[in-house]
């Protein structure tokens, strides 16, 4: 990213005066490279300290247009990186409008630090008007269901215990956003002698939840037992190492795998032992006839395994299940993204990582298993011939492989992909082609999202790519300014068919079940007459814009443009209307 220029060069730090200062010196020792904002006079004073005591320097202000782009940057962050960035949020009215994005967040497990800010508490102190319409008792209650930990501490030396315990929180599995709201008080104050910032290295993160020797040993007893052992393969690491512990311990069981789009890639999907196609929120055909053929399953941080196991058997007999899973700090009862109960014959709680270590490192000592009719074979799902449409002639599957095409080698990392892309073109073969959903799906969070990804990925030699439907777009296009202000290279491309098509299925059902007429689905869900004008919005940002594509023609050659123009270190938009056809096919 490149750096802001200070119109007055911090050459040395200043003296450690006030209590912002002590803030952010804390700030800079835990290694935390970026804060992500919208400014606001309520963190006047930590601004200050930011960028005159640290010299705008880990952290690093990333500026954005509305709070809520400022949570998906740190969320998009977190996917690439696996780490949290921190957060910067004006008092209550910024809180309330990150709030969907915290949520997106919470529900994606992604690691972050909100910072919030008040108002003075002391009413006394309170500047006329403006202080006491951003100061509100108890301001984390707006919050506080959908983030792992909140405080309000009442002074400096409390905000640095604070913000260190909220920094280690955080970053132990399972994780979720924290949310610490300092008194503008606090930070303006001058600072006494007897504060001291504490040193992080004398405060370790936890170690993770991992199965014990026993458990390890019954779970392979059941594995070896098993004739057609199932892997599913949830919420998992995003390092190298462990999507390679991953692939050798499936390889070593013969077991096979299974994957979901709602989730960052964590096995290849073109692996022999992955032969289904990955789902999207829904089993695919083959997925849902693997999951029926297999007689144990392993569910590794899998989001919904109850949804799965009652679409594959009903109230029907079902094989053995081991669920392993550690959310148990998160559950609370306001948010039902726990799910239904599990009928198991095994819970663990463990990280799906720690549970593949443990396994790994005792699966060499068990007998090889052959099982010469597992994996299944499965007929090709692609359709040989290309089916023919009415109205625009551009498929998503036509998308799909124009971008694989214009990519011509590079290393591309999916940020997010619409809900209408097939799991045939989830051709993901490492941990940062594809970063999944946004966790609860809020429209709007993808721009963000693909911002903060590029952030993480950017110098690393790998391409961002946003594929993001029309709606998600529109509601939050205004956060690729900041990748356009920081130079961010970053691909977006819109595809665009002109609705709230994922909604217009739901008013077909409901119309179908009550007699009455399909052809109003279309009320009050077009982006039509007029057309929103999507390049012109993305030039008005500062980007480089190509669109509506509507020739299949035109596809590939705009693509292998925008890509030049990426890897040149570019932030580009391509627009490109696509027929709804197969929408939500698995």
């Amino acid at each position: 990213m490149k750096p802001e220029l200070i119109n007055v060069p911090i050459t040395e730090r200043p003296p450690m005066e006030w209590g912002s200062d002590a803030i952010a010196e804390l700030l800079s020792r835990l290694d935390l490279p970026y804060i992500a904002m919208v400014p606001g006079s309520s963190y006047r004073g930590l601004h200050d300290s930011l960028v005159n005591y640290l010299g705008n320097s880990g952290p690093q202000l990333v500026v954005c247009l509305h709070e809520e782009h400022s949570v998906a940057v740190a969320q998009g962050y977190a996917k690439v990186t696996g780490r949290p960035m921190l957060v910067g949020l004006h008092s209550n009215v910024g809180l309330m409008h990150a709030a969907m994005a915290i949520y997106n967040a919470y529900c994606d497990r992604a690691p972050m630090v909100l910072i919030g800010a008040t108002g003075p508490l002391d009413a006394a102190k309170r500047r006329p008007w403006i202080d006491w319409v951003h100061t509100s008792a108890d301001q984390a209650a707006i919050v506080r269901h959908y983030v792992k930990w909140d405080d309000q501490p009442g002074s400096v030396q409390a905000a640095l215990e604070s913000l260190l315990r909220g920094h280690l929180l955080t970053r132990t599995e399972p994780s979720a956003p924290v949310y610490i709201c300092l008194d503008s008080e606090i930070q303006e104050c001058e600072l006494d002698a007897s504060v001291k910032v504490p040193e992080p290295g004398r405060y370790p993160l936890a170690t993770d939840p991992a199965p014990d020797a026993d458990t390890v040993e019954e779970i392979l007893a059941m594995l070896a037992a098993a004739e057609r052992p199932l892997i599913l393969l949830g919420r998992a690491g995003r390092t190298e190492e462990e999507w390679d512990r991953r692939v050798a311990l499936v390889e070593a069981l013969n077991a096979c795998c299974l994957t979901d789009m709602r989730m960052p890639a964590a096995f290849p999907v073109e692996h022999p032992r992955h032969p289904a196609t990955p789902g999207a929120g829904r089993l695919s055909k083959t997925g849902l006839e693997l999951v029926r053929q297999s007689d144990l399953i392993l569910s590794l941080n899998w989001t919904e395994l109850s949804g799965t196991l009652t679409a594959a058997f009903g109230d029907g007999p079902r094989p053995r299940v081991v669920n392993c899973k550690n959310l148990g700090a998160l559950l609370n009862g306001w948010t039902k993204d726990h799910f239904a109960l599990v009928s198991s014959d095994l819970e663990v709680t463990a990280g799906a990582d720690q549970m593949v270590a443990a396994l790994l490192a005792r699966v060499g000592e068990m007998a090889p298993v052959e099982r010469p009719d597992w994996p299944p074979a499965f007929p090709a799902t692609r359709p040989d011939v290309r089916p023919q449409v009415e109205g625009d002639p551009i498929l998503m599957s036509d998308l799909a492989a124009a971008i694989r095409e214009a990519a011509s080698g590079r290393k591309i990392t999916y940020t997010t992909l619409p809900l209408g892309w097939s799991g045939e073109d989830a051709l993901f073969a490492g941990p940062l082609d594809y970063l999944g959903r946004d966790g609860g799906g809020g429209v709007g969070s993808g721009p963000g999202i693909a911002v903060g990804a590029a952030l993480a990925l950017d110098g690393t030699g790998r391409v961002p790519v946003a594929v993001l439907g029309d709606g998600d777009y529109l509601m939050g296009s205004s956060a690729l300014w900041t990748a356009a202000h920081y130079r961010l290279p970053l691909l977006v491309i819109v595809a665009n068919n002109r609705s709230y098509f994922n909604d217009e299925g739901h008013q077909q059902q409901v119309a179908q079940r009550r007699s009455r007429p399909v052809e109003n689905r279309t009320v009050g869900q077009h982006l039509r007459d007029p057309d929103p004008d999507l390049a012109t919005i993305a030039r008005g940002h500062g980007l480089s814009a190509y669109g509506p594509i509507l020739d299949p023609s035109e596809l590939q050659p705009a693509l292998g443009k925008a890509f030049d123009e990426v890897s040149a270190g570019g932030t580009v938009v391509v627009d490109v209307r696509v027929n709804p056809y197969g929408y939500g096919r698995a």
